[in-house]
């Protein structure tokens, strides 16, 4: 059986906290896809993403509130990696919805690599959404301060 690791296995060491949050209005969201359709969800999000918030499939105003959501948590997560000279693709920073419902944060390519960097070990994501505004906040923590290269 694994081991887990709580907070207070690494109250000894020095750490730093970064926090990452955005806010989109749902209609300016639905705008987009109305206006660019495909051509924007595929430059933005990925396939797990669409499909999580009602698939290819499911009209504009049905889209918007999630995919909202998920376009506030990857402009949390930039600015929780705050990139100095090369800022990641949308589709690196990929948010996967489990089936009870809990969300994660998946980076590959640029975003894996500031994200390897900073030495930000795993980021916590929350999202919410209503009708008119959707928001996401990413916490990352830093273990190891001071030890960066």
């Amino acid at each position: 059986m694994g081991t887990s690791q709580t907070a207070a296995d690494h109250d000894h060491r020095p750490f730093e906290v970064r926090v990452g949050t955005d806010i989109q209005s749902v209609p300016s969201m639905e705008r987009s896809l109305i206006d660019h359709g495909d051509r924007f969800m595929d430059r933005i999000f990925t396939e797990h993403e669409v499909a999580s918030c009602g698939g290819r499939s499911a009209s504009p105003r049905e889209l918007a509130p999630g995919l909202a959501a998920r376009f506030c948590a990857k402009e949390a997560i930039i600015k929780l990696l705050r990139p100095m000279h090369e800022v990641p693709l949308w589709r690196e920073m990929e948010v996967l919805r489990h089936e009870s419902g809990w969300t994660e944060v998946s980076l590959t390519g640029t975003a894996s690599d500031l994200a390897k960097a900073a030495q930000i070990g795993s980021i916590a994501l929350s999202m919410s959404h209503g009708s008119e505004y959707a928001v996401a906040t990413v916490i990352g923590v830093i273990f190891e301060v001071g030890l960066r290269t």
